[in-house]
């Protein structure tokens, strides 16, 4: 692992809560790594788990789940779908040799944040410390990177 390496982060949140708490901490000029690209979600219990791991597969070293505190839900339950997707996710995860610590959830209500701020860059450095995901590209047609079959024209 080399010093330089910076890794990219995925963040899926929450609409009501989450995603608000990160738009309150740009408002107030809070600073959090920009290692991190934020996707909006409806409710964390939207998130499908192919969406992390396409996630991973596409070049993210990590993916941060972020929602509204359990029983705060605007959607009644919905987090708590979440909690078991991503339970699911970090067992499946090791299972396939990868560390499961590179999928976290945290739950954050629009005035949190601050703690938002805090635990993204908690991770970004968690995930530094891991160093980069060494998976294989893959194309369209379920090919990797390296192994994508070589078309010669000849005129």
């Amino acid at each position: 692992m080399t010093d330089s390496f910076e890794p990219v982060i995925v963040g899926f949140t929450c609409n009501w809560c989450s995603y608000r708490a990160a738009d309150a901490a740009g408002t107030a000029r809070m600073k959090y790594a920009p290692n991190v690209r934020l996707i909006r979600l409806m409710c964390s219990g939207r998130l499908d788990p192919t969406f992390v791991m396409k996630a991973l597969a596409s070049g993210a070293d990590g993916v941060l789940i972020t929602g509204c505190h359990p029983g705060d839900c605007h959607y009644i339950d919905q987090n708590y779908k979440a909690l078991r997707r991503f339970l699911l996710l970090r067992r499946t995860l090791k299972g396939l040799g990868v560390e499961p610590e590179r999928i976290k959830l945290v739950w954050a209500s629009a005035a949190e944040g601050l703690k938002l701020t805090n635990e993204i860059n908690a991770f970004v450095e968690e995930i530094r410390a891991l160093g980069p995901l060494h998976w294989p590209k893959w194309d369209s047609n379920g090919h990797t990177a390296e192994k994508q079959p070589i078309l010669e024209v000849t005129a």
